[in-house]
């Protein structure tokens, strides 16, 4: 879905322009997305398989939800959004607890410049699987994997990109202190 998003500086302000996605992707501008991590209090996590119709990343075993901020919307509003548009899940914003921002830039070969501002979230998923309904366009499959899985993406063909490795130790860390601290 091409949607309007607003378009910032690379240091992460507003620039009071707005642009489709489409168009910030062909040109390399950058924008902000939220990215979702949802836990289990036994240490599992949520990891959604990319629709094989993505432009990016198809059939990837990747983060439990992600999805770009419209223009004018609030960075909660759209972790909310995305988490109930792509798994059907209710959450409250008390539920999202902020981990941090991060720059992201990436060249695919099909052209698209992902040039992001990452607002990263984790929350703990209460309800079953069965509980949760994928939206077809984005997502093939859910699953639960051992929250080790983070730190070890070398070792796995299509979960994640351990190129990003580093990224995904920190969620593990920041995962690991909340459920600690429950």
């Amino acid at each position: 879905m091409d949607e309007l998003i607003d378009i910032l500086t690379p240091e992460g302000k507003f620039t009071g322009k707005t642009a489709l996605k489409s168009e910030a992707h062909k040109n390399g501008w950058f924008h902000a997305t939220v990215h979702i991590w949802l836990f289990t209090s036994d240490k599992k996590i949520l990891l959604q398989k990319r629709a094989l119709s993505k432009k990016v990343f198809p059939g990837l075993w990747d983060i439990s939800v992600a999805g770009h901020i419209g223009a004018g919307e609030e960075i909660l509003t759209s972790a909310k959004r995305e988490v109930f548009e792509e798994i059907g899940l209710e959450l409250n914003e008390k539920d999202l607890i902020k981990i941090g921002t991060r720059i992201h830039q990436v060249s695919h070969k099909n052209g698209i410049q992902d040039n992001e501002h990452h607002h990263v979230f984790i929350a703990e998923l209460k309800v079953s699987l069965s509980e949760l309904s994928i939206q077809t366009e984005e997502v093939d499959d859910i699953q639960l994997f051992d929250l080790e899985i983070l730190k070890n993406t070398e070792k796995h063909e299509n979960v994640l990109l351990s190129r990003f490795h580093e990224y995904y130790v920190s969620v593990y860390h920041k995962i690991n202190q909340q459920i600690n601290k429950g």
